[in-house]
């Protein structure tokens, strides 16, 4: 399905509209994850259940875990830190949550489990996580490329009590290992190397501290410990979502406000949203809220100064090369931008029409789908990509443009 977006710049007449967005991705799936592997039965609400989410909930059910979902709310009966069965097949689907998360889960259960994945996540290296993994003394045997989906995974019955994590590609990677960490059956010691943006870490922690787990850290080790209990939790909604709607703000001097978003919430990307306010242009390290450099690049043809996006070199392993696609997109529509190892700069001008070309990338559609707004002629190709988090993001682009103008 292509999207035709409308170009509604200097048309509107309502300029403060409020919309509503799912609930967060990255914490519906951590809370699936903490709510299988807890005693007794917990209860999400608001949670977002798009194409990667629902991958995630059905992974977990394949690990034996009982669950139900009445609308956005799930109910989980949890398994008390000994997953019910001792093998099985999962499918992660181009779930990257998932696929690291239950990878943890599965290399530290003392079970066998074939894990298998979409093609596009066969593409995206898992070599760091299976590293620590195995020195943990779990076993890895792949199919194809070494380090990559599907192969079968051997957990652990006797856990090592230490191991150390390369988090320079993904701060996913330790989130995997520290949540996994109640499966060892005692204190489990983990140790970073390498830089990457922690607020999604700090989410983690929070969270299995909300779930009765408290990681210890000093000095880039942390020491998780004790087990997880059932509980009622509520789901925020969606900042990276939320951050295309605060984008068209930028584009279009509306004051369209996400029903739900707090200044302080947990999820980083509020980052972005607070960067916009003043911005103009410049240089900005996106290390720390990396999914948001597709939109800022989509933004940064219309600003005053040009923009140099920089610290962003591991999202080229992401759904696509989102440094390559934003090359690729804003030459289409005449912006001149220069391509870094780790980002990309971009000068201002006047936009025109163009196909944007998604790489399957929902992040890619939602982004230049705002410059539509402003620039006759945007088509998003493929816009159904967005199903992967945002399955009703179109409905909701045209719901706002009807009460804006």
């Amino acid at each position: 399905m292509d999207y035709q977006v409308k170009n509604i710049y200097g048309k509107i007449k309502n300029r403060s509209v409020a919309v509503r967005v799912p609930g967060s991705k990255s914490i519906t799936a951590r809370a699936l994850l903490l709510a299988a592997l807890a005693e007794g039965e917990s209860v999400l609400y608001n949670a977002q259940l798009s194409d990667d989410c629902a991958t995630f909930l059905t992974a977990v059910k394949s690990l034996g875990i009982s669950a139900e979902t009445d609308g956005s709310t799930v109910k989980i009966k949890g398994c008390g830190g000994k997953l019910p069965v001792s093998g099985g097949e999962i499918y992660v689907g181009s779930a990257g949550t998932a696929a690291r998360f239950l990878t943890a889960i599965c290399a530290l259960s003392g079970g066998e489990f074939k894990m298998t994945s979409s093609e596009q996540m066969q593409k995206r290296p898992q070599g760091a996580l299976i590293a620590a993994l195995k020195s943990l003394g779990a076993k890895f045997t792949f199919f194809g490329e070494e380090n990559c989906f599907p192969f079968i995974v051997r957990g652990t019955a006797e856990c090592a009590d230490c191991a150390k994590v390369d988090i320079t590609k993904s701060s996913q990677f330790l989130s995997a290992l520290l949540m996994a960490g109640v499966l060892a059956g005692k204190p489990l010691r983990v140790r970073t190397v390498g830089a990457h943006g922690l607020d999604y870490v700090k989410m983690t922690l929070d969270m299995m501290w909300s779930f009765g787990v408290n990681v210890a850290e000093e000095g880039g080790v942390y020491t998780v410990s004790g087990g997880y209990k059932a509980k009622r939790y509520d789901i925020e909604p969606d900042v990276s979502a939320a951050c295309y709607f605060y984008a068209v703000n930028k584009l279009l001097g509306a004051d369209i406000s996400v029903a739900g978003v707090m200044p302080h919430t947990m999820q980083g990307d509020i980052k972005f949203i607070n960067l916009l306010k003043n911005f103009e242009g410049g240089k900005v390290d996106m290390s720390a809220f990396s999914d948001q450099a597709l939109t800022l690049a989509a933004v940064a043809p219309y600003l005053k100064e040009p923009t140099e996006i920089c610290g962003v070199a591991h999202i080229r392993g992401q759904e696509c090369d989102r440094i390559a696609a934003i090359k690729r997109n804003l030459t289409a529509m005449g912006v001149s931008c220069e391509e870094r190892a780790d980002g990309v700069k971009i000068y201002p001008c006047v936009p025109h029409g163009a196909e944007i070309e998604t790489f399957g990338d929902h992040r890619v559609a939602m982004a230049f789908s705002v410059c539509g707004l402003r620039t006759d002629g945007i088509v998003i190709k493929d816009a159904e990509v967005c199903s992967k988090t945002f399955k009703e993001y179109f409905e909701t682009l045209d719901n706002l443009i009807e009460r804006l103008i």
